[in-house]
């Protein structure tokens, strides 16, 4: 199978004025409505994907454009260093805004997902041997290439459809984080940049409600 170039980095930027049409038009799920989406998603192959997503309030494009590199399962750290997001439909590599990597401390819950999920990960990666195109990525598709966002984001939206949930677009898991993480605590100023005890906050006003009713 032929491979795949990975992306040249570039910085983001953003337009300020539709940055703030962004947040002032979003909807959230409670924890109970996000525990649902976690149950409904289970035995999915990008189960994982969502729940990093979730619990971690990462963008769409940091969690496609993870690297385990990245990740530090033993410290339950991962280092946002670039994202991956869609230029005229081509995959691009792009920088944090200021350059700097962001480190996300991760839950227990969280760590044992994306240890199973790099089991599963190796279980593929054998059985497409020398056809398989290492870039390192956490999520991906089977053959190790990168999962385009609009595939990411249709997914998400088709699991949505199926459901009894609250009809939320992808990016609104972040600010349904946002709403968990307040309510359990954690700063404001703490949530773009997850600390272990604000992590562990968030995570276990989910887990409270994932209990079968």
């Amino acid at each position: 199978m032929p491979g795949w170039s990975k992306p040249t980095l570039r910085s983001g930027r953003s337009r300020p004025g539709r940055e703030r049409v962004r947040q002032q038009n979003y909807r959230f799920w409670t924890p109970e409505q996000l525990r649902c989406f976690l149950r409904l998603v289970e035995g999915h192959r990008l189960e994982t994907a969502w729940h990093v997503s979730a619990i971690t309030g990462m963008r769409r494009g940091e969690v496609l454009g993870l690297r385990w590199a990245d990740v530090d399962l033993g410290s339950g750290r991962i280092h946002v260093r670039q994202a991956l997001v869609s230029v005229a439909y081509e995959l691009v590599g792009s920088r944090p805004k200021n350059h700097q990597a962001r480190v996300i401390d991760l839950d227990p819950r969280t760590i044992e997902h994306l240890r199973g999920h790099r089991r599963r990960q190796l279980d593929e990666r054998t059985e497409w041997g020398s056809d398989y195109q290492d870039g390192d990525l956490v999520f991906c598709k089977e053959d190790g290439q990168p999962l385009h966002p609009q595939t990411y984001t249709q997914a998400f939206e088709r699991l949505i459809a199926r459901s009894e949930l609250p009809k939320i677009r992808l990016h609104d898991l972040r600010h349904t984080h946002a709403t968990i993480a307040l309510p359990a605590g954690v700063p404001p100023k703490v949530i773009p940049g997850m600390q272990a005890d604000a992590a562990l906050a968030v995570a276990n006003l989910v887990s409270a409600n994932r209990q079968d009713p």
